[in-house]
């Protein structure tokens, strides 16, 4: 055996050796994790339950939400931090609008008439819409982690979300069962990250992530999900071996590894 099947060997053995603690369901497709962004919102209002129904539907292994906190305390889904653009004539941070408020905007009309009824979803909604049906890669943004945590407690659904998030400590101390995912940006930071948090699951995006990137994650025992530059992306992606991607076409990237696998 070569040198360079020995060394493959060796990553693939710590590979799967962090892999068996780490408390996740098989991909779906391929051997790769689909995470559909914002959900499966191709003519659907992102970041609502019709979004994250339709990439249940479609077979996703995950759908991204962005959790912020309303001015009453609730937590919500939505991606930016004002509600600019999202409701007719409506404008302002999140965090100034009660749940009431929020829940009250039409949020489906400007993507399609029959999207009217299309609301703001809580992360209570989210959570029960998702259990037993597909993972939640939670995204942050502004809101509390022992309050998020409280609610997936309550529903045992600790493995079945990832979290991207750099505040792994707080985390680990809110919730030792949960699933860190902190992101480290560009690849000089890397080492640092993988030395000090140990993380499981390394996130990056197709500007930082490399062959070199996946293989460093790889050889500390940590996977690699990773955000898509569009279709054109995924083959290089595949090439480098990451184990998820986030993407706003999830029907088309799981026809893909349906049909190719890792070796489109």
């Amino acid at each position: 055996m070569s040198l360079t099947a020995v060394a493959g060997c060796a990553v693939c053995m710590v590979l799967a050796a962090a892999n068996a603690a780490l408390p996740l369901n098989p991909p779906r497709h391929g051997g790769v994790y689909v995470i559909a962004h914002r959900g499966a919102h191709e003519a659907i209002p992102e970041n609502t339950l019709p979004a994250y129904k339709k990439a249940i539907e479609l077979g996703a292994d995950f759908v991204e939400i962005d959790t912020r906190t309303t001015k009453d305390d609730a937590i919500v889904s939505v991606h930016n931090d004002k509600i600019d653009g999202y409701a007719k004539d409506v404008k302002g941070p999140v965090a100034s609008f009660t749940l009431e408020q929020l829940r009250a905007l039409d949020v489906g009309s400007r993507i399609a008439p029959e999207w009217k009824d299309a609301r703001i979803p809580t992360f209570e909604e989210i959570l029960d819409a998702c259990k037993g049906r597909i993972g939640i890669y939670l995204d942050l943004k502004a809101a509390s982690i022992p309050e998020l945590v409280k609610f997936i407690q309550a529903r045992g659904m600790e493995h079945d979300i990832v979290w991207y998030t750099g505040q792994v400590s707080e985390l680990y101390k809110a919730c030792p069962e949960c699933i860190e995912m902190p992101d480290p940006g560009p690849e000089t930071l890397l080492a640092k990250l993988l030395d000090g948090a140990k993380p499981r699951i390394v996130a990056s995006s197709w500007k930082y992530c490399s062959k070199t990137f996946v293989e460093k994650c790889h050889a500390a025992g940590a996977l690699v999900f990773t955000d898509d530059g569009g279709p054109k992306s995924w083959k290089p992606l595949l090439e480098w071996g990451v184990d998820g991607i986030q993407t706003d076409r999830p029907a088309d990237l799981i026809r893909l590894l349906d049909k190719h696998g890792k070796t489109p």
